[in-house]
């Protein structure tokens, strides 16, 4: 995969958050642009009333960024939805970002219930996830794609899913927590690094995921704005997994780690207050 290093600036999340990674977001095949004319986002005129929103537009803020639109349908057990570009028609290439075409984050607006799935794609351009949601109330679905010919997108669409309503309150930030039997360490003296250990003892053997020794999502409380970070190192082993963080912090977000050892993927969540600010780079 071809990396990118243009700096994406986060809008109002920004003043919050601010992560420079060296793997990044890889771009695939690109084409002519010919040959993908009739999926490219309108220009500004064509789009006089900016409904498609600007380029500027804060990640996972709106459905609608950068010239293209999410169309999800209502749950119904299942996810489904359609990533639309110019003249409301379906977009159906996309380049291949770490090892998947699009990547699915859901989440609860209280920020429970973490979900990152790879939803597969009909030939008209309509997104199926066989996704099952433990609790009703408001959702919030995150489309993180790359559109061939376009840039790295990032639109976001409400749900709200039938059933009974809970809700609680964002845990205290902690320094530790325990998943699927491993530990997981936060450190964030000097940027971001979370280290892998089990039985006592580091784990030195984490496989690759989606094409990275590991995966972070971060999503403020405050606005639900939404950065997905890969690390420094592209394939080490562990146990530390590193995340480079510049600048002072404000604002409190959720922070979720994926790793994969042992042939499965597991999720260590951390809240934190105070992360860095500026620009992150994607």
């Amino acid at each position: 995969m071809k990396p990118l290093s243009t700096p994406v600036r986060l809008g109002a999340f920004a003043a919050v958050l601010v992560v420079v990674f060296g793997v990044a977001f890889g771009a695939g095949r690109l084409v002519g642009p010919d040959a993908i004319a009739d999926e490219r986002p309108a220009d500004a005129a064509h789009d006089p009333a900016g409904q498609h929103g600007g380029d500027h537009a804060v990640p996972g803020s709106a459905p609608a960024a950068d010239g293209y639109a999410m169309a999800i349908d209502p749950y119904t057990g299942g996810l489904s939805f359609r990533i639309t570009g110019a003249g409301g028609r379906a977009v159906t290439r996309f380049d291949t970002v770490h090892e998947k075409p699009l990547h699915l984050i859901v989440v609860r607006r209280d920020l429970s219930g973490f979900q990152h799935v790879h939803p597969m794609m009909d030939a008209d351009g309509t997104w199926r996830a066989p996704l099952t949601l433990p609790d009703g109330g408001p959702w919030r679905a995150y489309a993180d794609f790359t559109a061939t010919g376009g840039a790295a997108t990032v639109l976001a669409a409400d749900l709200d899913v039938p059933g009974p309503r809970t809700t609680g309150p964002l845990p205290a930030p902690a320094t530790s927590t325990v998943v699927d039997g491993y530990t997981v360490r936060l450190d964030t003296h000097d940027g971001v690094t979370l280290r892998v250990e089990r039985d006592g003892r580091p784990v030195t053997d984490l496989q690759p995921y989606l094409g990275a020794a590991g995966h972070l999502v971060a999503i403020a409380q405050q606005d639900l704005a939404y950065l997905h970070v890969h690390p420094k190192e592209p394939a080490t082993g562990g146990p530390d997994v590193r995340f480079a963080v510049e600048g002072a912090a404000e604002g409190t977000h959720r922070l979720y780690f994926q790793f994969q050892h042992g042939g499965a993927v597991h999720t260590a969540e951390f809240t934190v207050t105070g992360v860095g600010g500026g620009h992150a780079h994607n």
